[in-house]
């Protein structure tokens, strides 16, 4: 039985920063950001859009393509950017997509990990109950503070996907490999909103891993590097992603990919990436959809290679092969419009938007453009929301 990815749909802040703009007012060199990091714009939340609405958004849109959602039997909620220490975002998905009361909903936490978590609990519930469906979201908003070295790799989006039997998008192999250690390169403290990270520790973390999860891959007789047709790498900016291609040429010695195809195969799944900048969870599926959407072949049957990396640390590599008529499913136009219709903001627009994010009050008033959810703020210490009119 193949399970894998039925549908996979992306959401992202409605507000779009230009990080050659940023480069003029914080004095530094905008190739240090176009170049050194592979960043152009990131995605920006306006202070009426959280974790909740670009989900919402993205589930909406996922739904589009589910004849029935009550087989939507388990919700899983990935992200990094919680928004309570016991209620699950979850529920205000499940809620808001007006999803049939049996149904599991959970959040889970891995730093960037944990959607990848989610995609293999999902698998495995799908495997003993094939006829139900899983949905999963992953959303999150990147933040280090204004004026910081991590600063240009901000950004925010989600995923929404639905796992099933026979899927329409992507079935998965089983074949994966999986590594965790205890360190400190990436956290988040309670109480505090911006994360805490070693930059340089925090790559070389990742490319260990990267060698790590391959080892174990081969071990558990995973295919050679030069069967796999591409690899979409966890993207925290582009740059990383691309010297993950180069450490996985360097550790699988392949007679057949070289650093000449790092354009070709690489290249259309950092497009989006490269706009919207860091979405944490999502991020490595953010990928995913980049790779697909702009491609312009059809890759019906090649075979896709994902590492998935979280900080502290998880990662995983794991395997899938594209269904026939994958591009039926896609959201082509709706995703261009998503990206090219953000509003441009200044540079102190942005800053004003990041404190607000900071203490949220309740505007049931205000007219930030947003999706067809919008976030009204906090009231006796609970979160409301409503559908924009």
């Amino acid at each position: 039985m193949n399970v894998g990815i039925d549908v996979l749909a992306l959401a992202t802040g409605h507000y779009v920063l230009d990080l050659r703009s940023l480069a003029a007012v914080r004095g530094a060199d905008p190739q240090k950001y176009t170049l050194g990091l592979g960043q152009d714009f990131m995605s920006v939340p306006s202070p009426q859009e959280d974790v909740v609405t670009m989900g919402v958004e993205a589930g909406l849109r996922a739904l589009e393509r589910i004849s029935d959602p009550t087989t939507i039997r388990l919700v899983l909620f990935a992200t990094e950017s919680s928004i309570d220490q016991s209620k699950s975002a979850g529920i205000y998905i499940h809620h808001f997509l007006k999803l049939a009361p049996s149904c599991r909903v959970v959040e889970l936490k891995q730093a960037c990990y944990s959607a990848t978590a989610a995609l293999q609990l999902a698998v495995a519930f799908v495997r003993q109950n094939p006829s139900d469906k899983v949905l999963i979201i992953a959303s999150d908003i990147a933040r280090y503070g204004l004026n910081t070295s991590g600063e240009p790799t901000q950004g925010c989006g989600a995923v929404a996907f639905v796992v099933s039997s026979s899927p329409r998008l992507l079935s998965l192999e089983k074949t994966t490999g999986v590594y965790a250690r205890h360190i400190m390169d990436f956290w988040r403290p309670n109480g505090q909103d911006e994360a805490c990270v070693n930059g340089r520790y925090s790559a070389v973390a990742y490319l260990d891993a990267l060698g790590k999860v391959w080892e174990e891959f081969q071990h558990n007789g995973g295919v050679s590097f030069d069967r796999i047709d591409f690899i979409c790498y966890h993207t925290p900016f582009t740059r990383m992603a691309e010297k993950a291609f180069v450490r996985h040429l360097e550790i699988t010695q392949s007679t057949k990919k070289t650093l000449a195809h790092l354009s070709t195969l690489l290249t259309p799944a950092l497009i989006y990436s490269r706009c919207l900048g860091n979405c944490y969870t999502a991020s490595l599926y953010v990928s995913l959809l980049s790779l697909l959407e702009n491609t312009a072949g059809d890759l019906s049957g090649a075979r896709l290679g994902f590492f998935s990396y979280g900080s502290g640390c998880v990662a995983e590599f794991f395997t899938g092969i594209l269904s026939s008529g994958y591009r039926d499913v896609l959201f082509f136009e709706a995703h261009a419009q998503a990206i090219a219709q953000r509003l441009l903001l200044t540079v102190p627009d942005y800053e004003a938007f990041y404190t607000q994010l900071s203490s949220p009050v309740f505007a049931p008033d205000s007219c930030y453009q947003t999706g067809p959810l919008r976030f009204l703020g906090i009231k006796n210490y609970q979160r409301h929301y409503d559908f924009a009119r």
